[in-house]
């Protein structure tokens, strides 16, 4: 999945974003004032930089043009509502910019929007040795197909994109099978055994008398 530089110095908005990120598969780098994150800049691989204005050290102003010159798209995040701040920002070629507070669902449909237009939106999640590519449907594990059903293709989603929350059975076939709790859940634990034993893989970890739950 891509890669996103979270440059915020207020920790409480900064972990919450961090945690909104990683649950929908996103990798995170953190950088709590803009001399951290020119320094991130310059040595890691970053693919979108939320990018707050009001900066310790050096401000995100300051930082646009050096994450230009690299052609990073950025979303920019301030307190800061005023049209003349925003037109600032858009002008030092930020791709967007949302101001403080923001809804975590906002955010991410950004984030993904951002992505897609700049031709970032990596489609790729690695388990160990299992390469999944969501866009294609396809499995790799030690560079050989594994060849699932569409229906185990879309569990086996749902679990990456929920990773870390336990997904219940009832949940898992409305949204696989579209259809209610009807008493069937048994459907799903087949599923669940088959894409263990495909795969061959532990991190689709049994939450008791819940469901399922894919782990880090």
């Amino acid at each position: 999945m891509s890669r996103i530089l979270i440059v915020e110095d207020e920790e409480p908005i900064r972990e919450l974003i961090k945690l909104n990120l990683s649950m929908v598969g996103y990798e995170t780098i953190e950088a709590t004032d803009g001399l951290e994150a020119q320094r991130l800049l310059a040595g890691e691989k970053i693919d979108l930089v939320l990018l707050d204005i009001m900066l310790p050290k050096l401000d995100g102003y300051d930082l646009m043009p050096i994450i230009s010159k690299k052609s990073i798209p950025v979303i920019m995040l301030t307190a800061k509502d005023g049209l003349k701040d925003k037109v600032k920002g858009l002008e030092l070629g930020a791709d967007d910019y949302v101001t403080k507070p923001f809804e975590a669902v906002e955010l991410l449909a950004r984030i993904k929007s951002v992505l897609r237009r700049s031709g970032r939106e990596g489609d790729q999640v690695v388990i160990d040795d299992i390469e999944v590519y969501l866009d294609q449907h396809r499995v790799v594990k030690n560079n050989k197909e594994i060849e699932l059903t569409f229906k185990e293709f879309y569990l086996l989603r749902l679990l990456i994109e929920n990773k870390g929350r336990a997904m219940s059975r009832e949940r898992l076939l409305e949204l696989v099978w579209d259809y209610e709790y009807e008493g069937n859940t048994r459907t799903v634990d087949m599923h669940i055994q088959r894409l263990r034993t495909k795969l061959g893989t532990d991190k689709i970890k049994t939450v008791y008398k819940v469901g399922y739950r894919l782990e880090d």
